[in-house]
């Protein structure tokens, strides 16, 4: 069972990265519960997918936002009905043909269960910085890169 889940909460995670590529707030706010949180890469939080969607299309409508390629990590069930994933996610700015290091990033989501259909609790977007370990960052690039379209 807990294998069905797992491919159930890395579909969430890949499909809210899917409405995030597609530029599709409201999509992407829809994964989120009612009291859901969104904490972007920047720090900016926002609460509930009213919310959410009010604070992502202005970046849509105003930025030519890249789209992720992500790796999940790791996925630990805190309950039958709760999970943490743990992923890295990187980007390849419009225009230009290979990820962007300073773009780099973990992401954490917390979803939950309800019935049969996952939400996302919570996301949480941290650059990865890794402050005077550049051998860290390029790793993770190489982890990344090796997801790309040949």
């Amino acid at each position: 069972m807990e294998t069905e889940h797992t491919k159930a909460v890395e579909d969430l995670y890949f499909n809210f990265l899917h409405a995030w590529n597609e530029r599709n707030s409201r999509a992407m706010a829809d994964y989120f519960t009612e009291d859901g949180e969104m904490v972007g890469y920047d720090g900016s939080q926002a609460f509930g997918p009213e919310e959410i969607h009010a604070h992502l299309e202005p970046i849509f409508s105003s930025f030519p936002t890249p789209p992720y390629y992500a790796k999940v990590k790791n996925v630990s069930f805190l309950s039958d009905d709760a999970v943490m994933v743990r992923a890295i996610a990187g980007m390849i700015p419009v225009g230009k043909t290979e990820l962007s290091q300073e773009l780099n990033t973990h992401h954490t989501v917390i979803a939950v269960r309800d019935e049969e259909k996952w939400f996302i609790k919570l996301f949480q977007n941290t650059p990865a910085q890794f402050h005077g370990r550049p051998e860290l960052l390029d790793q993770m690039t190489e982890e990344l890169r090796a997801l790309l379209p040949e």
